[in-house]
């Protein structure tokens, strides 16, 4: 029978060869020419809300009256391994079942004009499940005694009153010391730094190059990086000297290494890690979840996360790279193109035309509605398409009628799991027997003729 370790390297592997294989499906069909972006540009962790798990009640005071709902800590299990614990901070909007989730910065949430941010961040840091020993928080607070539920209600309402400005209160009278301790005591820090992303996402230029560079922005110790399965024979990824890479690093710049005389393409490569999620990274509904409730992250089991870059080539030409990202300061989405190649790119968006001379790069944001689905179209000269679509949600729900959700989503009774999963930053009550323990590993792809072999090596667990 396999170790928890050894499962956890083959679910690794098995996730990068998964990804691989989709970017090349997505590459073969859609052509050099032609994309439709649909999922995030910053990559980092993706999972599946589980449920309001340790909780309590508090009430929220509001135009309509008061109304009681829960209030605590919500799990997440994160695609190909890991458990994720989260708040809320987006009171007054319900969450889906088993929504799906993305880790954004706090700019594509509704974080990015907040002052008061950093304060959260700070609650998150020194209460409930980060700060285990509930004894000495209570002291600390002046509350008597915090039980798993009365601390991560408390932590919430704490939260609540910063993220959404909100007159919340919990019914606990230990849990609401807990709260205003923590409100009164919350200081400002500063944004905490990505799982991993890839930047830029999309890269161009001529054969005969080393098109680049895409620079690798993680917490983990080690990154796996594996070109798309399909990639054109004689394309590699190499890293700033020249030489091919399966692994990567925080700061990293990796190149598309495009031999002379390769017919025009374009190809993928995936990044992936076995890390801790930062606490304070922001979690944002994505597709038909889009409206979800936003939430930010309290705690992290080692969780895999991934990102993806693309790099089309051209002999000659206009050789484009177009990229989108939600811009929340400014209400719509930052769509910019680059060039690279020899001659002027031309393309139209939003009804107006625009010209990239070579080697140039313009950024247009085009307006979108809060909670508008988009559907922006990228038309270029040659056949050029490229359209990215998604939900623009930056803002919080507000007060409306003074009525939130009362209970987010489904709850055990009790709200609590027992067990101790050794996931660190987890609450032993909030994380699932079932996370896996996943050793940080590297994962070569070497294309031999049109196929390509995955192998394990291992290497020492480092700590996130």
């Amino acid at each position: 029978m396999l170790s928890k370790k050894r499962r956890g390297a083959a679910r690794l592997a098995a996730a990068v060869m998964a990804s691989g294989l989709v970017a090349a499906g997505a590459i073969a069909t859609a052509g050099p020419a032609a994309a439709d972006d649909t999922t995030s540009a910053h990559g980092g962790a993706t999972a599946t809300l589980g449920g309001l798990k340790v909780y309590d009640q508090a009430v929220v005071h509001g135009q309509g009256g008061d109304q009681r709902l829960g209030a605590g800590l919500f799990e997440m299990s994160v695609d190909n391994g890991g458990t994720l614990q989260t708040y809320c901070i987006d009171i007054h909007n319900p969450t889906q079942q088993q929504a799906k989730y993305q880790e954004v910065p706090w700019s594509a949430s509704s974080l990015h004009n907040n002052a008061d941010a950093g304060k959260i961040r700070w609650i998150l840091q020194n209460s409930y499940p980060q700060v285990n020993d509930l004894e000495a928080l209570a002291h600390k607070a002046d509350a008597g005694n915090l039980t798993e539920k009365t601390a991560a209600a408390g932590t919430q309402v704490a939260i609540w009153r910063f993220s959404d400005h909100a007159k919340v209160d919990a019914v606990d009278p230990a849990a609401e010391k807990l709260a205003d301790y923590l409100q009164k005591s919350a200081q400002n820090l500063t944004e905490p730094k990505a799982s991993l992303t890839l930047a830029p996402p999309a890269v161009s230029g001529k054969s005969g190059s080393r098109i680049g560079p895409v620079t690798v922005h993680t917490n983990a110790d080690s990154v796996t990086v594996a070109p798309a399965a399909g990639t054109p024979s004689g394309v590699k990824v190499v890293g700033k000297d020249g030489k091919p890479v399966t692994g990567a690093a925080d700061g990293s710049q990796l190149f598309f290494d495009v031999p002379a005389g390769a017919a025009d393409g374009s190809t993928s490569l995936t990044a992936q890690a076995a890390t801790k999620v930062p606490v304070g990274r922001a979690f944002t509904g994505i597709g038909e979840h889009a409206k979800s409730q936003t939430q930010i992250l309290a705690g992290s089991s080692e969780s895999t996360v991934s990102a993806s870059a693309t790099a089309s080539w051209k002999k000659q030409g206009a050789i484009p790279a177009v990229t989108a990202e939600k811009n929340c300061s400014k209400g719509g989405v930052d769509v910019t193109a680059t060039n690279k190649g020899d001659e002027a790119f031309h393309f139209e968006l939003s009804g107006k035309k625009y010209e990239i001379a070579p080697g140039g790069s313009q950024t247009v944001t085009v307006p979108v509605g809060e909670d508008q689905p988009y559907k922006i179209a990228v038309n270029g000269e040659g056949g050029f398409k490229k359209t990215f679509s998604g939900v623009l949600d930056c803002k919080t729900a507000g007060s409306g009628s003074g009525k939130p959700s009362p209970q987010p989503s489904p709850a055990s009774v009790g709200g609590t799991s027992g067990g101790d999963t050794g996931g660190g930053d987890l609450a032993e009550t909030g994380s699932s027997s079932a996370t896996p323990v996943i050793a940080g590993i590297a994962v070569v792809l070497v294309l031999v003729g049109g196929g390509s072999v995955f192998f394990l090596r291992k290497r020492k667990s480092g700590t996130a």
